[in-house]
């Protein structure tokens, strides 16, 4: 034979998508809830977007112009992480402070870990627990649609009653794009038939927080539209780089989300726990991983 072999370095096995085409899907997918957004909450909601995701952008243009490392916008991934925090921020929150939580995502959770794929935790959500820790009176401040009246609470601590209806779709006060279930849900039909994301982790997740819901009687219709779980469970805790990478994995990863969040919702101080369960699973995703990964034919425990 004339041919020779080659002997490359890993990785051996190649795959047209990229990481570009997998954010440009992200993104795509998070449209439907960005627009509804910024029409249920006006030109403020569409402010916050903006500053989050320029932010964002320049954040990690500046960083790599600093320390003269090859630009990475190119992979769209400080748009995504922009877009997220800016969709987990209330249309009320100060444009400086929204500015503040993006550079936060970017330079400290995302690039002093060595950039996108290095990072152990999801920058949007660490991002959103710092300003709710740092900003806790504006991070509580909502309005509700279509309206100037200022309002203190979500559908999850509200006394007034909200259809089912008006939740699913969206119809009440809370985050710029947590309020329709009904068009994220169809952005997460969409990554899970384009194969950006696994159905497993939404549905252990979601499946999760019903469940136990149902159990301790709270409305299940509030438990999982009234607040931000869709949007968590579909768009952050999907994030490649800080789930797990088995099935089994993933199951426990979305189960545990599930649970932390209905604890702080039913014993914690604060109202939603979302943010906080992805971040806590986030951090034991090595000992699922650990646990959960197959040992390779003939492995012997040394």
């Amino acid at each position: 034979m004339n041919e020779r072999l080659k002997v490359t370095f890993a990785p051996h096995l190649r795959h047209p998508d990229t990481t570009k085409g997998i954010m440009l899907d992200v993104i795509i997918a998070l449209l439907p809830a960005s627009a509804f957004g910024c029409i249920l909450f006006g030109i403020r909601a569409f402010a916050v977007l903006v500053t989050c995701v320029t932010a964002a952008v320049l954040s990690e243009f500046i960083w790599n112009k600093i320390l003269k490392k090859p630009n990475t916008l190119g992979d769209l991934s400080a748009i995504v992480t922009g877009l997220l925090l800016g969709l987990n921020l209330s249309s009320e929150t100060p444009l400086w402070m929204a500015a503040v939580g993006s550079i936060f995502a970017i330079i400290i959770v995302k690039q002093l870990f060595g950039g996108i794929g290095c990072n152990i935790v999801n920058p949007a959500i660490t991002a959103r627990v710092m300003m709710l820790v740092s900003f806790s009176g504006a991070m509580t401040k909502f309005i509700e649609p279509v309206s100037d009246a200022v309002c203190s609470a979500t559908p999850l601590v509200s006394t007034e009653a909200v259809s089912a209806k008006n939740l699913f779709f969206g119809m009440h006060s809370g985050c710029i794009g947590e309020t329709s279930s009904f068009l994220l849900l169809v952005g997460g039909i969409y990554l899970v038939i384009r194969r950006v994301i696994s159905p497993v982790i939404p549905v252990c997740f979601i499946g999760t927080v019903a469940i136990l819901s149902l159990i301790s009687g709270e409305s299940l219709a509030v438990s999982v539209f009234g607040g931000g779980l869709m949007l968590g469970a579909i768009f952050m805790a999907t994030d490649y780089t800080t789930t797990p990478t088995t099935t089994l994995g993933k199951a426990v990863f979305g189960l545990g989300c599930g649970l932390f969040t209905f604890l702080i919702r039913q014993f914690g101080s604060l109202p939603e726990g979302v943010s906080y369960s992805i971040l806590i699973m986030n951090i034991l995703v090595p000992y699922i991983d650990k646990l959960t990964l197959r040992k390779p034919f003939g492995y012997i425990k040394q």
